[in-house]
């Protein structure tokens, strides 16, 4: 009885999840009068160009020898510096990132 009352559940929440990601909600438009007479305009100039984006850089794939090799000298380098906790963390993250080179 437990199973089939968890599945109902579970389904009624795939449901709903499904029927609010189906709802888009569009700003309204005010009306304009008909009496309303647009300025004359100025001759649009061309869209500006989008700025460049950055292109991300596929970082090649290690080895698992590659992986903890990086990871033991990022935890290394956290010794040196005698991190401990969230700091310890954050440091060992970003020097993973940046491959292992001194942060």
């Amino acid at each position: 009885m437990k199973s089939v009352i968890s599945a109902s559940i579970v389904c009624f929440a795939i449901g709903t999840g499904a029927a609010y990601a189906q709802a888009v909600a569009t700003p309204a438009t005010p009306a304009i009068p008909a009496t309303a007479v647009a300025p004359a305009a100025a001759p649009a100039s061309p869209p500006a160009a989008a700025p460049a984006v950055k292109a991300r850089t596929a970082r090649p794939k290690l080895s698992p020898d590659e992986k903890k090799k990086l990871s033991q000298e990022c935890s290394a380098q956290a010794n040196d510096k005698k991190l401990h906790g969230k700091d310890r963390r954050t440091f060992r993250a970003t020097c993973i990132r940046h491959g292992g080179a001194p942060v």
